[in-house]
């Protein structure tokens, strides 16, 4: 006779709605300003940072919104609520950024092949405006990036824009002091190649997520040797890990047993130390006998 104990909790993340909607009210406020000088100033680095600030406004509008979803109680339908938000979130997050660097990319180029006469001393006043409240913004979301790859997402795409505009101002001071014209959509690739990079990693890591593979903080190695090597356990077979959002994630495993438990507390103890050392926050565990005719359905797993 199998023994099964499921720990299914609804964990509420941290709310950051404040910081989201003082980080869209700074940011499109920015892009306005950005907008309107780098039009009268014929700058393109400026342009090509108020269209990536507006693609980051649209990223925080969504990140807000998937977080929005995910502190939602679950219901008798979706048992696991709308926690998978935050992983959608972060994808389209991605998404959007790297056609970003595809339109930017483009219009760099074909600046480079006509160039303009931007003036330097708008540029340089205006990207700093943007360095503060690019920083500030990022601070926000400053203490949810290591758990919580929605918020990393909002907080890299923030920092990276604080570089960004960091970089407009050298642009803006070599182009006032130096007359150096071309050196404005050369910055604009160099901000298309900053974007790529800060958002490759997290593209990965969502499309990751999306498809429910083993969250990168945790180590199904680990996991299933820490398992096998409990009292009492003969093998292990269907063995699944996988993230239920970007902050919680979940186990299934069957454990062949010789003998089997008195009672609960063996089980207790498996998901408090699964929680505790992995970040397992909802494990399932099925015992079973070690002649059990429960059949494996996970090749990988079924010769133990």
């Amino acid at each position: 006779m199998n023994r099964e104990v499921a720990h299914h909790h609804h964990h509420a993340p941290p709310d950051y709605s404040r910081a989201f909607a003082a980080g869209v009210a700074l940011n499109l406020a920015f892009v306005v300003v950005e907008a309107v000088f780098g039009i009268l100033s014929n700058s393109l680095a400026l342009l090509t940072d108020a269209g990536h600030n507006l693609s980051d406004v649209l990223g925080l509008l969504l990140a807000w919104g998937a977080a929005a979803l995910a502190a939602k109680r679950p219901s008798t339908r979706r048992t696991y609520g709308y926690s998978r938000a935050t992983i959608i979130a972060s994808l389209f997050s991605g998404l959007l950024l790297m056609g970003a660097v595809g339109a930017i990319g483009w219009e760099a180029f074909n600046r480079l092949l006509e160039p303009a006469a931007p003036s330097g001393g708008t540029i340089m006043i205006v990207a700093a405006i943007g360095v503060v409240i690019n920083t500030a913004t990022a601070l926000l979301f400053l203490s949810g990036k290591d758990s919580d790859l929605n918020i990393r997402g909002a907080f890299l795409h923030m920092a990276a824009d604080a570089a960004v505009s960091l970089g407009v101002v050298a642009s803006g001071a070599l182009i006032l002091f130096f007359g150096f014209g071309w050196i404005d959509p050369l910055i604009s690739l160099v901000i298309a190649a900053v974007i790529f990079l800060s958002t490759w990693g997290l593209l990965r890591d969502s499309l990751d997520l999306a498809v429910d593979a083993v969250p990168r903080n945790v180590d199904p190695g680990a996991v299933r040797a820490y398992l096998t090597g409990l009292p009492g356990v003969r093998a292990i077979h269907d063995l699944h890990i996988w993230p239920m959002s970007t902050t919680d994630t979940a186990l299934t495993a069957h454990m062949v047993m010789d003998v089997f438990p008195a009672n609960d507390q063996f089980l207790e103890q498996i998901a408090a130390v699964l929680q505790e050392r992995f970040a397992i926050k909802h494990p399932t565990i099925q015992l079973e006998r070690h002649d059990s005719d429960v059949v494996c359905r996970q090749a990988e797993h079924c010769a133990d």
